[in-house]
């Protein structure tokens, strides 16, 4: 373990997330959509702290901020380090953020240390990590892998906002997106430094870990129809509940989730028609998050669930019906970077240890422009998405000194 006492790193970082945490479109706890006012903020904040840091920096078509420094070789293919800074709803302020301020403070510290990289750096803070707000998946990412669905842009938030027209009020341009995507040949690597959202590091007592693959996720709409009626005089046995039905769907989704080798299959949105308490419910629309390091595996879990709740369905005389809007293939690791990772991360006595990401990243999008690599941040009792995020900033400062080292070895 390192017995570094300057914590300089970690402060700098720790005082940037602060600063970016003030952007928020609720008083009173961080919510940070995309495309919001409070995004637009957070992205002219990042922008300001590329151009200071001695990036130049623009916000794109869709809403990433992007800074570069050109390095001794222009020509040479970049490295691209970077995360996001949209949140989901009453958020923690580490989750993307610190990707992105961390690869700010490389450039900071390079430049302190009178050190000209090989080759041009990017910085990245991409705006639709979340996907909280529209129905998309990762779509400022996939615009530079070349991957950007021109559909998405017809896409409504829960008002009815339409992605385009949210763009547009951003100061984006909707037409700009194709125009993004990235030459694989001009680019080296992407690195992204996350909290680790996990318990692992924790149990581990390690600050840092390296990511070995991003699990593939399956998402999915499902509905359930009953009918109604009083619920003082219909008898049980006649009844054609649509919450009841779904009460045991949910079971199923969890066993399917529970009894297979690393996956995880989770309900975690449902909504209730009519919603009265003394009327059977007629409908009920509910969501399925399926998750595994290997598709086909996860394909197979997503299939027995469906199989499963059809026949609970029809037992039960409701209708159901489900429909997938988001397949996110498993994505591997690059091996080359992640032996530069691991060099950095032996430089400060810590034993590098692997694990796989549950959650998606903007990683996985990157991985179709260029090899990517992750590293991840131990985050107190493996808490995200959820106000109480805590990281120090002695493990911060760790994980600065393993990005910068890393950098130096892929920029040389």
């Amino acid at each position: 373990m390192t017995n570094a006492t300057d914590l300089t790193l970690g402060r700098r970082v720790m005082a940037m997330i602060e600063e970016l945490a003030q952007h928020t479109d609720e008083p009173g706890r961080l919510t940070r959509l995309y495309l919001s006012d409070a995004h637009r903020r957070a992205a002219d904040a990042t922008l300001r702290l590329m151009q200071e840091a001695g990036l130049n920096a623009h916000i794109d078509a869709l809403g990433s901020v992007i800074g570069r420094v050109e390095g001794a070789n222009p020509e040479a293919p970049a490295l691209l380090i970077g995360s996001h800074i949209d949140s989901v709803v009453d958020a923690g302020r580490y989750d993307g953020n610190l990707g992105v301020v961390l690869g700010i403070v490389v450039v900071e510290a390079l430049k302190q240390q009178g050190i000209a990289p090989a080759c041009p750096i990017e910085i990245v803070a991409f705006g639709d990590e979340e996907n909280v707000r529209f129905p998309t998946n990762l779509s400022t990412s996939q615009a530079l892998a070349g991957r950007f669905n021109p559909a998405w842009l017809d896409g409504r938030d829960q008002d009815g906002v339409s992605f385009r027209d949210a763009l547009i009020r951003f100061g984006g341009d909707p037409g700009g997106a194709a125009a993004l995507a990235r030459d694989p040949a001009r680019y080296r690597g992407y690195l992204e430094v996350h909290i680790e959202q996990g318990p692992l590091l924790e149990a581990k007592r390690l600050p840092v870990g390296i990511v070995s693959a991003i699990n593939g996720i399956t998402r999915a709409r499902a509905s359930v129809i009953g009918e109604a009626g009083h619920a003082g005089t219909v008898p049980m046995n006649m009844r054609r509940d649509a919450l009841a039905a779904v009460a045991e769907m949910i079971g199923i989704v969890e066993r399917a989730g529970s009894t297979r080798t690393d996956t995880v299959a989770t309900v975690g949105a449902a909504q209730v028609q009519p919603g009265a308490i003394n009327v059977i419910p007629a409908r009920v629309d509910f969501t399925l998050d399926a998750r595994s390091p290997d598709d086909a595996v996860r394909l197979a879990m997503v299939q027995d669930i469906v199989t499963e709740c059809q026949a609970a369905a029809q037992r039960r005389n409701v209708s159901f019906t489900i429909e997938p809007f988001m397949e996110s293939p498993a994505t591997p690791m690059d091996k080359d970077l992640i032996a530069w990772l691991e060099e950095a991360v032996r430089s400060l006595g810590i034993e590098p240890l692997h694990l796989s990401s549950g959650a998606g990243h903007d990683a996985v999008a990157m991985a179709n422009l260029c090899p990517s690599a992750m590293l991840f941040v131990r985050c107190k009792d493996g808490i995200s998405h959820n106000p109480a995020e805590s990281i120090t900033t002695e493990d911060v400062d760790v994980a600065a000194r393993v990005l910068i080292d890393a950098v130096k070895r892929i920029a040389a």
